[in-house]
């Protein structure tokens, strides 16, 4: 694609991805602007946005690019961290940055680029966008298509992700030839937009800890856990009063602050339909196609296939662990991913 005088609003957070997507998009032609989207951040809990956005405002100043701020505080706090409690409150186990694409960087940032005539948005994701469709990034170890399968088709149609063709270690040596001020600085491992904060942390805070009984899947009391709200489907959990483990959370009841406990993850498997709500599709499905599915970051690839309703992904093997409720399963066609939905 020539993108030579066109104008493309990139999301600068300050991070190496970002800053190199920005020097690339500079490199071929483009009008690059540079727009660090603020978000919403906990009161009294430590967060580095202050620190991300001077590192953004740097990168700008080397590439010598206009720089802007866009403050989505409010799309935020709404899309993603009132989503993220509600979900855990109901017991179930939210996505945040599946959210955080949906709502913040494929919803307010595109709409506040096209405000300013851009002709294209663009963020250092590791995926691939080809005439509209969704493609995985060819870095398998960072493909992170998994988590853009929310996101609206018209916001899809103008992003760019020239990281998409590369893989990290190609990035880190970008970044040193385009002598980039945070070549240096390691990537995010917290919540989206919220720094180091971590989730557990994070539900610490807003819910606090509540002991509770942890049961085995006979039904006996085993030992206490701290909290049912603060844990998982699938998570390695520490238990107080409780023989050595290890122990994985099978099971929850938000309600009576209960978990029930595995030694293995995949000692209960899951049921052999997997139902998805809220479904997005990039690209409309075929009916009684073969596809793969992944139902987290990084897990296996599940082939299947769609109901005829698409309110359901039908394995073709049973799988040998439980689901979250509440995570996404996410459906590709070889590379291309179709969309995806819930899992209920």
């Amino acid at each position: 694609m020539d993108l030579r005088g066109k104008k493309v609003s990139v999301g600068l957070s300050g991070g190496v991805d970002s800053a190199v997507t920005a020097a690339l998009l500079k490199e071929a032609g483009a009008r690059v602007v540079g727009v660090f989207i603020k978000g919403w951040y906990p009161p009294g809990m430590p967060c580095t946005w202050s620190q991300d956005r001077r590192d953004a405002m740097r990168v700008a100043a080397r590439l010598g690019i206009p720089f802007q701020t866009l403050d989505a505080s409010i799309e935020y706090k709404r899309g993603v961290i009132d989503y993220l409690l509600d979900e855990y409150r109901r017991g179930r186990t939210p996505n945040p940055d599946i959210m955080c694409n949906r709502e913040v960087k494929f919803g307010a940032f595109a709409r506040y680029a096209q405000g300013q005539d851009a002709d294209f948005i663009a963020t250092g994701h590791y995926a691939r966008q080809e005439g509209g469709q969704l493609l995985r990034g060819v870095d398998e170890g960072k493909d992170q298509s998994y988590f853009l399968w929310a996101i609206p088709q018209e916001a899809l149609a103008m992003a760019l992700f020239p990281l998409g063709t590369l893989h990290k270690d190609e990035t880190r040596r970008l970044a040193q030839r385009f002598a980039l001020p945070n070549a240096q600085k390691k990537d995010s491992q917290g919540i989206c937009f919220l720094g180091q904060v971590s989730v557990e942390d994070f539900l610490k805070e807003k819910f606090g800890e509540a002991p509770g009984a942890a049961f085995d899947e006979e039904g006996k009391e085993i030992g206490t856990h701290n909290g049912a709200l603060l844990h998982t489907i699938g998570e390695r959990i520490h238990l107080e009063n409780a023989l050595p483990g290890p122990w994985y959370v099978v099971r929850k009841d938000a309600e009576a602050n209960a978990l029930t406990v595995s030694r293995s993850r995949a000692e209960r498997r899951s049921e052999a339909t997997i139902g998805i709500r809220q479904a997005n599709w990039l690209s409309e499905p075929i009916p009684d196609e073969m596809l793969s599915a992944q139902y987290r970051y990084h897990g296996p690839k599940v082939a299947g296939k769609l109901s005829a309703d698409r309110s359901s992904f039908i394995p073709a093997a049973p799988l040998a662990e439980a689901l979250a409720s509440g995570q996404s399963l996410v459906l590709y066609r070889g590379e291309r991913c179709i969309g995806g939905g819930i899992i209920v």
